[in-house]
Formats: C-alpha cells, structure tokens, sequence
C-alpha cells in the first residue's frame, strides 16, 4: 500500500507524467483526434487527483502546497470544461486557442509539484 512508503522523486516524475497526458488528451479532443470522453474532465478520475487524494493528501494534507495543488487542479478542469463547451458548439478555434489557459494552469501545478517535492522529499 502507497501509504506505507514516503513519496519519492519517482512518484513526483509520475504526477508530472500524468498533467502530460491529461493535457494531450484534452488538445486530441480539441483537434477531433478521439471523442470526448466526461471522465476526462472528472476531479474524481483525474490521475493526478486520484494520486492527491490517495497518496499525498494522508500524508501531507496539511501543507499549503497541496491545497493549492487542489485548486490549481481545479481550475485546470473548469478551463478545460470551458475549452470543451466552445469546441462543441463549433468554437473551435476560440477553443484551440484557449489551451495556453490550459498550459498557465499545468506550469503552475508543475510548480507547486516541484516546491511540494522539495519540501517533503
């Protein structure tokens, strides 16, 4: 069980992987490569929210770092919903261009990873 161990560099090289993979998911809906799927933008399915709550938060909840982790996270879904909304009514460039909201909010959460990982690692 995750909880037994202390958070290594690893696992914080892991969350960085997953904001990879949720944003390239996000601009793949946004260029019509795959269909947009409502998990995607679902605080409860997130990777990186399951890996906040799961691992981080029981250890570490009390630091500022984690909840504004959780508040950059969020902000980072509600963009995406917005950028969602435009693409599918038609908007579809407004939303493409939106993605450098997307990124501000994924070098932000990248940011207090970093902070987070020097603190507790």
């Amino acid at each position: 069980m995750a909880l037994a161990f202390d958070i290594t560099s690893l696992d914080f090289q892991q969350a960085r992987i997953k904001q990879v993979l949720f944003k390239s998911r996000l601009r793949s809906v946004l260029y019509g490569v795959r269909e947009a799927d409502p998990a995607l933008l679902a605080r409860s399915e997130n990777p990186l929210g399951q890996w906040l709550d799961a691992v981080v938060k029981p250890k570490y909840g009390a630091r500022s770092e984690v909840a504004q982790l959780e508040t950059a996270l969020q902000q980072q879904l509600d963009t995406g919903r917005d950028l969602l909304r435009l693409y599918q009514r038609g908007q579809i460039e407004a939303a493409r261009a939106g993605l450098e909201q997307l990124d501000a909010h994924a070098a932000r959460i990248d940011a207090l990873l970093h902070e987070l990982e020097r603190a507790v690692v």
